[in-house]
């Protein structure tokens, strides 16, 4: 079959949406993954001899569900699918005991197939584990988040990782090719112009299945005698774009590493980029603006003492104006927070004190400066050749301040740009 020569099968109805009309029905047909099932793909040669339980793992809309029907259909095992936001053990149990009862008296194997696997609970992926050792199922796992963060640990050394990329231009225009050949099957003449093509590619986000109701949606909103799809038909049929963004999982963590990152890198184009697409995505204002504060002591600390206090006011900023303006004091203070010098001396300078204390527990501290509020105090020794700093030359006189055991230890070591390389100097002088 031609690529695009799709035909509707005969047991497809209007009402199915055009994305399952369209589903693949051979590996030929396939769009994207060549690294997977293109000529020297991994699944192109594993076919030809055992096929291994998988975990496909990639973003929505690039084909994880098709790949794994396509993969029992192709390895002739009966396929059962089940998603996680719907099934339960109940349903796994009279499922495995079928693949069982027919592996041992009609020697058909069984692949299941659990979409959103990262839905099941950990008792519910401890259940799969004998089935997938012992080989009663192939098991083929789909998600769309970090396998390594979702995933039970025995559950994920018994299967095969493949990750899935996003769908490139070129695999979205032969997609939109192929529903527009299966479109003017209905609607001869119909005609997609480029600037639609090119919107409903970038309102999309490399999502096949968003792009093709999306496409099916402007198609129907074509009057009777209209026969061209244009950027206002995909727009209205989009209504909006929604970014792909989840506050509780991997694109929520990617995309704040980015943006601490960025900022400490000193990009602040990176910067206010990334807190848009947080913003944009309805992150909390405040998560963001906690992530800012941390950043001002840990990344710039007395490089610039400034940006601790700065950080705090666009908190407090925030909280006085609100949205949708409360945009600006944040964009004001990430772009300061990316130029300004950076140092994490202060950072390091405790977690070296933390180690010492964690490693020597609690040294006596040196009795000179200690008070001694009590006479027995005095007795001891205590407060006794302490030195009061203002009674010296600028406020300061050198004496041990730390425990005998670690008097020598250095711990702030300023880097010497931006103020610390002012309080290197200061430093120098009270040696």
């Amino acid at each position: 079959m031609d690529l695009f020569d799709y035909k509707l099968p005969h047991e497809a109805s209007n009402n199915v949406p055009l994305s399952e009309r369209l589903r693949p029905q051979a590996l030929a047909e396939f769009v994207g993954q060549p690294h997977l099932v293109g000529p020297n793909g991994l699944l192109t040669s594993l076919l030809s001899k055992q096929l291994p339980s998988l975990l496909l793992w990639g973003p929505p809309g690039v084909g994880k569900t098709t790949l794994a029907k396509l993969l029992a259909k192709t390895s002739e095992k009966t396929f059962y699918f089940f998603s996680a936001v719907l099934a339960g053990l109940p349903d796994l149990r009279k499922t495995i005991e079928r693949a069982k009862h027919q592996k041992k008296y009609d020697g058909k194997e069984s692949l299941l197939f659990i979409d959103e696997i990262h839905r099941f609970n950990k008792a519910q992926q401890d259940y799969l584990l004998p089935y997938v050792e012992d080989g009663t199922v192939t098991f083929i796992g789909a998600t769309t988040e970090n396998p390594s963060f979702e995933i039970i640990g025995p559950l994920l050394s018994r299967c095969q990782v493949l990750v899935l990329n996003p769908l490139t231009t070129d695999d979205l225009k032969a997609i939109i090719k192929r529903a527009m050949a299966y479109l003017n099957l209905q609607n001869s003449s119909l005609v997609l112009s480029t600037d639609a093509e090119q919107s409903l590619i970038e309102s999309t986000y490399g999502d096949a299945r968003k792009l093709l109701n999306t496409l099916e949606t402007a198609h129907n909103l074509l009057k009777t005698n209209e026969r061209e799809i244009t950027p206002a038909h995909i727009q209205q049929a989009l209504q909006t774009k929604t970014l792909r963004y989840d506050k509780n999982a991997e694109e929520h963590y990617n995309t704040i590493s980015a943006f601490i990152k960025s900022m400490r890198g000193s990009d602040a184009d990176a910067s206010l980029y990334y807190l848009a697409r947080m913003l944009e995505a309805g992150e909390d204002p405040h998560f963001i603006l906690r992530r800012m504060v941390i950043f001002a002591s840990e990344d710039v600390g007395n490089a610039d003492p400034r940006a601790l206090p700065l950080a705090v006011s666009a908190l407090q900023a925030f909280d006085l104006v609100g949205l949708p303006e409360g945009w600006i004091p944040l964009a004001q203070v990430v772009a300061y927070l990316a130029v300004c010098p950076k140092s994490n001396a202060s950072y390091q300078a405790y977690l070296a004190a933390k180690e010492d204390v964690n490693k020597h527990g609690n040294l006596a501290i040196p009795k000179t400066i200690l008070n001694a509020p009590t006479q027995l105090m005095k007795e001891l020794g205590y407060h006794k050749g302490y030195l009061y700093p203002h009674d010296f030359a600028e406020g300061r006189k050198i004496q041990d301040y730390l425990p005998d055991k670690i008097k020598e230890q250095k711990y702030y070591q300023p880097k010497g740009h931006g103020f610390e390389k002012t309080i290197l100097e200061w430093i120098g002088k009270k040696k």
